[in-house]
């Protein structure tokens, strides 16, 4: 972040009363924001504002004192307060290389990049500017890659569930799970139902026997009861 603008005390003479307020204010939050008291510079810079709500250098400090706070969002915010384009010069450039500045904290590549080429138009010969542009376009260009990378991993991902999905056996119907669960009827050959009606046939036979027996020991038994 570029250092805050230091007011040329010629330009003092020239300005009216409620600009030179405007400027104490500026100057004592530089003393301030110079020894590292961000905090206590950024109340100065909104004091000049509230008397000067156009004045560059209060816009342009303010943000500078809120960016060193890494309040990057209220940096930007102040900047884009401007209604007007920062004028082409040297102060013009500081703020649009501050801006960027601002932008590439907050990934704002694109944003970055127009800031830079702003502040690069201005000072062509700013080094600094220079490098951060390039490196405000290869993030950029990160970015892209990264994104598409993402995207790609996305599809492949649906892509195999979709496969997975189809690869499963299908639900079959709650019928025929019923008669797959239901136990399976036993054939009986023509050979073995003979052989059961034979079994049961003599087992029928014996029981009878058995039977004839009994009621002719019965008789028997009742005729000596008789002759005795």
């Amino acid at each position: 972040m570029r250092k805050v603008i230091y007011i040329c005390m010629a330009l003092l003479v020239a300005l009216p009363l409620s600009a030179q307020t405007d400027k104490r204010e500026v100057r004592r939050g530089n003393r301030k924001f110079g020894k590292q008291n961000y905090k206590e510079a950024e109340l100065d810079y909104r004091r000049a504002l509230v008397k000067d709500s156009t004045s560059f250098a209060a816009t342009y400090d303010l943000a500078s004192a809120l960016y060193k706070q890494k309040d990057y969002d209220g940096a930007g915010a102040v900047l884009a307060r401007r209604k007007e384009a920062p004028p082409e010069t040297a102060d013009g450039a500081k703020y649009y290389f501050n801006a960027g500045d601002i932008a590439l904290q907050k990934k704002d590549y694109d944003t970055a990049m127009k800031d830079f080429q702003q502040a690069l138009m201005i000072t062509p010969d700013d080094l600094e500017a220079k490098e951060n542009y390039l490196y405000a376009k290869a993030m950029k260009e990160n970015q892209e890659q990264q994104q598409n990378q993402d995207q790609q991993n996305k599809d492949q991902k649906d892509q195999d569930e979709g496969d997975n999905k189809d690869q499963q056996p299908k639900e079959q119907p709650q019928d025929q799970q019923d008669q797959q669960q239901q136990p399976q009827e036993q054939k009986i050959s023509p050979q073995q139902a003979q052989q059961m009606l034979q079994a049961i046939q003599a087992k029928e036979k014996e029981t009878q026997e058995k039977v004839e027996k009994a009621k002719a020991l019965q008789a028997k038994t009742r005729q000596k009861e008789k002759n005795w």
